[in-house]
């Protein structure tokens, strides 16, 4: 029943992406100044008053720092999972990832709002989607969780030799550690972990790219229902 999900999370396809010494120490540069440019952006657009011209501007200047990070540091790739006998676009399997990420997430929400310091946390957040525009807030959203994984799931992933999932996952906490939300910060060890496992399976960013925004999108329609 759930094959699909240990071929997104668990089964290597076989691939020949392999760097020369030359782009992989760019990359390592690349990923290690945009890492510190880009926590530092995302921290200064969080404390911006929502729905301000300059939280539009902000976010807006984060996604090109991470895009431009990615493609600065080297080649991407989209990446392909295995089928029954031949392998393909992984494309509706990291859509039904990143909507079982966004259940948890709720289950989570419901115990979390029980409890007044977590609660204000992730109210904190939220104040970004009552008083943003819903339609800006949603291409927003997208954006950005592209942005995100084609620089933690693309070149940082790709810059690290030995063991890329744990230090991407602990470079992207410590990222979004940057916003001083807790809240915030846990999400994207969960979030980094899953896109980390799905960028070792498929060796390419499709796959955490979909179940990113995915998630991220739902999250924007749904939370704000439980702690309304």
């Amino acid at each position: 029943m759930f094959d699909w999900l240990h071929r997104s999370l668990w089964d290597v396809v076989p691939r020949d992406q392999r760097d020369t010494t030359e782009v992989l120490r760019r990359r390592q540069v690349v990923t290690g100044v945009v890492v510190v440019i880009g926590g530092a952006v995302l921290g200064w657009s969080l404390r911006i008053d929502p729905g301000s011209p300059a939280f539009y501007a902000g976010t807006a200047a984060l996604a090109a720092v991470w895009t431009l990070g990615a493609v600065v540091s080297g080649p991407l790739h989209l990446g392909r999972i295995s089928r029954a006998d031949y392998q393909a676009r992984p494309v509706a399997a990291p859509i039904m990832l990143g909507l079982l990420l966004a259940a948890v997430f709720v289950a989570g929400g419901l115990f979390v709002r029980e409890i007044e310091w977590l609660d204000q946390q992730v109210r904190s957040v939220l104040d970004f989607a009552d008083e943003g525009s819903l339609p800006v807030l949603l291409v927003i959203t997208i954006i950005n969780g592209i942005a995100e994984e084609l620089f933690f799931r693309g070149a940082a992933y790709a810059a690290i030799p030995r063991h890329p999932v744990v230090w991407t996952t602990v470079a992207y906490f410590v990222a979004t550690l940057a916003t001083g939300n807790v809240m915030l910060a846990f999400a994207a060890i969960l979030l980094g972990a899953v896109c980390g496992l799905q960028r070792r399976a498929s060796g390419g960013v499709l796959a955490p790219i979909l179940t990113h925004v995915t998630w991220s999108v739902a999250m924007l329609f749904v939370l704000p229902a439980i702690f309304g």
